[in-house]
């Protein structure tokens, strides 16, 4: 599953079961919890943008860059923007935590985007839709697989990954406690973290979380992986999201008001 901190939350509660996989020495150690939970991909979240309406010189290239953008062309990108809405999408809400936790700064290039009146989706697909038609310019914080594959086949849609630092999660697999064949789980999720199993994956733009695998891959500088961990927790505690929920609907008011 793309939602880390769900899948955290399963494993937390008791619904995994341990078990020391013998591909576990590849793997880096933020992608392992407990021998219970494992990352297997490492997919960077990026931003889509339709190449007719941005060309590829105009795409910023670090956050500030693209506030500042923002700012620039908020008349002609009113409408033109779209991302996850935190309160109706999980992993939405765990990228902007991320976000958030990352540099101060995320507020101001949120107003920026609010200023935008940006359309809000719960999924992936209505954003890369948008984005490929041409009714939405850019897409911010997008699941880089998704966008990467449909870049493939799309000629419409571009994809960039922010260079001052950008978001990578994993989907975390782990074999249930009552899992009616243990054994099966076990090799399947062995095949998985393997070289043959991650070769496979990124195959199809499921970048891999070995190191060991050739494939496209970040920079170290550049990447920021979320750790599989029991702080993924912390973004689920109700009081914590009712106030970051409650501060990111002040801050769609204070953009709009601002453009």
């Amino acid at each position: 599953s793309s939602a880390m901190d769900l899948q955290v939350k399963l494993i937390n509660d008791g619904f995994a079961q341990g078990y020391a996989s013998p591909e576990k020495p590849a793997l880096p150690p933020v992608s392992v919890w407990k021998n219970m939970g494992f990352g297997v991909t490492a997919e960077p979240i990026g931003m889509v943008y339709n190449k007719r309406l941005v060309p590829a010189a105009q795409v910023p290239r670090t956050h500030a860059a693209l506030e500042t953008w923002l700012r620039k062309n908020v008349g002609a990108l009113t409408g033109r923007v779209t991302t996850f809405d935190p309160a109706r999408s999980n992993v939405g809400y765990l990228y902007l935590s991320e976000d958030m936790a990352i540099t101060r700064d995320t507020r101001s290039l949120l107003e920026a985007i609010a200023a935008t009146r940006p359309v809000l989706a719960q999924t992936s697909e209505p954003m890369l839709r948008g984005v490929a038609e041409g009714r939405q310019a850019l897409a911010y914080n997008v699941i880089g697989s998704y966008a990467l594959e449909r870049a493939r086949t799309d000629p419409r849609i571009g994809v960039a990954f922010l260079k001052d630092y950008t978001i990578v999660t994993s989907r975390i697999a782990f074999i249930a406690r009552e899992a009616a064949h243990p054994a099966a789980a076990k090799l399947f999720l062995d095949f998985l973290l393997s070289r043959e199993g991650q070769s496979l994956l990124a195959k199809r733009s499921l970048w891999p979380v070995r190191t060991d695998v050739a494939a496209r891959r970040l920079l170290q500088a550049q990447a920021r992986p979320i750790r599989v961990g029991p702080q993924l927790l912390v973004n689920l505690d109700r009081v914590k999201r009712q106030r970051f929920l409650r501060d990111w609907t002040a801050i769609l008011a204070t953009g709009a008001k601002a453009q």
